[in-house]
């Protein structure tokens, strides 16, 4: 990777005002972590006979292939992964337990499509609730859980539709917990890769539940309507989806070494579609892309000179791993161009952000993220500032 430093003219009044001090240094260093292969792969055209559908890289967030992402479309049961956000989140305010006991409602005992069973006698626990709602689809437990949580499903919707902005799903309206179909009730590939990707990095503890193959409640064994379980090894989640409006829909989740893809099918004609075209998009996204991960969070990206501190070089760097999906050979062309204030003058805090670093691959611009302090520089003594002064006068 190319690095190159911009200081910028600070925008304090200074002497010698309207002189802009560029210090311009390349220096070349080796990738940390990245795969790059001597060739470029050839990328072939992807077709995947769905309605809409994403792919994306799970650690830098980019899209690495998409149709109609975000057309509006009926969700189904993949609305369930924003009821178990909701209940996780429950859980993490302590405002529910995992062993407590659930009441169980005429109105969940009497859900229409899928089911786990639950019965107004019968305790049930939220425990064995969130296990049903995942593995086994339950729109029954889908409303316990509701109605526990929030006292009746139309205040918990407006809770999973609050989130759903939180999270930057534009295109995205809840009408019930379930996915039932509703002329109001939609979503898009693109927004439910967000939530997938949120249930992931958010609940580690929670997203496992989504690779269990099946489970048993009240006597009855449900299996996992995600085939590619059982199919490939790597899949480890989340959530199919159908009713006869939405057709056939699935969110996969697959890990391969270090990298994880999430991939989202709409529309799909058939159980067995779903599957294939998931599959497609996995392999595809690993086959023919990389994971760039040039620098890590708190990494020492450069050491800057600071004038009048206590110290006269400050280390910068981001607070955040920085990865990219880049297509496979492509690694080594990535460049980045570090802009910062010059002169940088103490005191200056510990996350302060001094700059911003843009990253470049074949000239095109692809991100840019803030550069900040990775350590606290207190100013220095009074006559450390006046030597300070002096030669930057000079300079």
């Amino acid at each position: 990777m190319e690095f190159t430093c911009f200081p910028l003219q600070s925008e304090e009044p200074k002497s010698r005002q309207g002189l802009v001090v560029v210090i311009r240094h390349i220096f070349t260093f080796l990738l940390f972590l990245i795969m790059i292969t001597p060739a470029v792969a050839q990328q072939p055209e992807l077709t995947v006979a769905a309605r809409s559908y994403v792919l994306s890289d799970f650690h830098s967030g980019q899209l690495l292939a998409s149709h109609n992402p975000h057309e509006r479309l009926d969700p189904a049961s993949l609305t369930k992964l924003m009821t178990a956000y909701i209940v996780f989140f429950a859980l993490k305010q302590e405002r529910i337990a995992l062993d407590q006991v659930v009441p169980v409602s005429e109105k969940s005992w009497r859900m229409e499509g899928s089911r786990m069973f639950i019965e107004p006698n019968k305790p049930v626990t939220v425990n064995e609730l969130i296990h049903g709602m995942i593995i086994q689809s339950g729109n029954d437990a889908c409303v316990a859980l509701a109605e526990l949580i929030s006292g009746g499903e139309d205040v918990f919707v407006h809770l999973m539709n609050e989130q759903a902005k939180r999270l930057g799903m534009h295109n995205t309206h809840f009408t019930n917990t379930t996915g039932l179909t509703h002329s109001d009730h939609y979503s898009t590939a693109y927004d439910l890769n967000l939530l997938a990707t949120a249930i992931i990095r958010d609940f580690p503890q929670y997203y496992p539940l989504y690779s269990q193959r099946e489970y048993t409640y009240n006597g009855i064994t449900q299996p996992n309507r995600n085939r590619l379980l059982w199919l490939d090894p790597n899949v480890d989640g989340v959530k199919t989806g159908w009713t006869k409006a939405a057709g056939y829909c699935l969110i996969t989740s697959a890990k391969r070494d270090d990298r994880r893809l999430i991939s989202v099918v709409m529309g799909t004609a058939s159980p067995n579609a779903r599957s294939t075209e998931s599959q497609r998009l996995l392999n595809y996204g690993f086959q023919f892309f990389d994971t760039a991960r040039p620098y890590k969070k708190y990494q020492t990206a450069a050491d800057l000179r600071i004038w009048k501190g206590a110290q006269d070089k400050i280390k910068a760097g981001f607070d955040r791993d920085i990865n990219f999906s880049l297509p496979r050979g492509q690694a080594d062309k990535l460049k980045a161009r570090m802009e910062y204030k010059q002169p940088l003058v103490a005191p200056v805090a510990r996350g302060q952000q001094i700059g911003q670093v843009k990253f470049v691959l074949d000239g095109q611009e692809i991100a840019v993220y803030p550069l900040i302090a990775l350590e606290k520089v207190d100013a220095a003594n009074f006559a450390g500032r006046a030597w300070d002064n002096l030669k930057m006068l000079l300079n």
